[in-house]
């Protein structure tokens, strides 16, 4: 049960949104952020005095004033906060369930906001069990050659003794894929489906010829 939410219908049916390109949040996952610009400084103002839920989308479509959105993104309640000296916030997210955009909303405050349908991803309110046929050492052998090729490192001992969902999801947030691939990972229905698209991302990676390739970090 994440968050004390235990079916879509408790989740907030309108939340503001953080478009951020490169970053992504998945449900248990936990996000830090630095926040800033005031229109954030704002919404993060508000969502402390509501129910602390943000959505964090990727935008599409470039650098534009008002981009597009992502179809679907992941809300998340805000489980730290702290205030700097120099007036920034640093807060954590952390992952409630995906959602999809069903309209964004015409609205006066500085931030966006969408009504999010929370129905269709309502399984992610509960953490995934089983997880016998995950085979962890073809995984992190797939992983190793993939952060060989980058000079990349984790802890190693992190990684064979977390959790599955832990393993992949925080993998899926934290590598340095391609909003696009990031999104595919956003958006795999299952735990299952994103273990495989993961696993697909890392090999094709390390696949490649070449160790020029530039690629765009969560951070």
């Amino acid at each position: 049960m994440a968050q004390g939410y235990v079916k879509a219908v408790d989740l907030p049916q309108v939340i503001p949104v953080f478009p951020l390109p490169g970053a992504i949040l998945l449900p248990r996952g936990q996000l830090p952020l630095n926040i800033f610009e005031p229109r954030y400084l704002n919404m993060i103002d508000d969502a402390m005095a509501g129910d602390r839920i943000i959505g964090m989308i990727q935008p599409v479509g470039g650098p534009r004033r008002l981009p597009s959105l992502s179809a679907v993104g992941c809300a998340g309640r805000i489980t730290t906060f702290a205030e700097t000296s120099d007036g920034r916030y640093l807060i954590t997210l952390t992952g409630v369930a995906r959602f999809r955009v069903a309209s964004e909303l015409p609205v006066q405050t500085p931030y966006r906001q969408v009504r999010a349908a929370f129905q269709p991803f309502e399984a992610d309110l509960t953490a995934p069990t089983g997880g016998e046929g995950f085979d962890r050492e073809a995984f992190l052998g797939a992983l190793r050659h993939y952060l060989e090729r980058r000079q990349l490192d984790v802890d190693w001992e992190t990684a064979q003794a977390a959790p599955r969902e832990a393993l992949v999801n925080s993998l899926s947030m934290a590598l340095p894929f391609e909003p696009a691939e990031k999104q595919a990972l956003m958006e795999t229905p299952t735990l299952e489906d994103r273990v495989e698209v993961l696993t697909a991302l890392l090999r094709i990676d390390a696949a490649e010829s070449g160790d020029g390739d530039s690629q765009t970090s969560m951070q």
